[in-house]
């Protein structure tokens, strides 16, 4: 399996992983992750503790696993960064979803990033919920090499409501 650190914990608040995340994200959708009136040196901090939406990272292994999860989407998806870290990302998704979200993953592959996915994901407790308006894109180092993938998760919203209809 690919690991983008030797120590996964690390990551958390890692301004070099933070970089990639958000260097990735500028090149590709030119905006930044982190709201420019957080000063750069608190930049990843923010972005673990206090950002409101979730955000994700899974190595390139061929059954990639998660090697980031904020706060915000370990609350989401009821894991804590130790069960979060050594989960495979497939798992965040139900079995008849799995096929969905690989072709997903895949046009993400061709294109870089994709802006606009739906789908129904699974938390540890069983809890199926939407994910809404999510933007998935290719994490590239400064060399250019493809490090894996992450996902920015701005609206959840529990099965069984009124939205989840649309």
């Amino acid at each position: 399996m690919t690991r983008l650190s030797p120590s996964p914990l690390s990551l958390s608040t890692d301004p070099a992983f933070f970089a990639l995340l958000a260097h990735s994200y500028r090149r590709l959708l030119g905006k930044p992750l982190a709201p420019d009136s957080v000063p750069a040196d608190q930049q990843a901090a923010w972005l673990y503790e206090a950002a409101p939406f979730g955000i994700l990272a899974h190595d390139t292994a061929a059954d990639p696993v998660f090697v980031y999860g904020n706060r915000r989407a370990q609350a989401i998806f009821g894991y804590d960064w130790h069960e979060l870290t050594t989960l495979p990302s497939r798992l965040s998704a139900e079995l008849p979803e799995r096929s969905e979200r690989q072709a997903f993953l895949e046009r993400v592959t061709r294109h870089g990033y994709v802006d606009d996915y739906r789908g129904i994901r699974i938390a540890k407790s069983g809890e199926r919920f939407w994910i809404e308006n999510v933007t998935v894109w290719q994490l590239t180092d400064a060399d250019g090499r493809y490090r894996g993938q992450a996902a920015l998760l701005p609206n959840v919203t529990p099965i069984g409501t009124a939205a989840d209809t649309r």
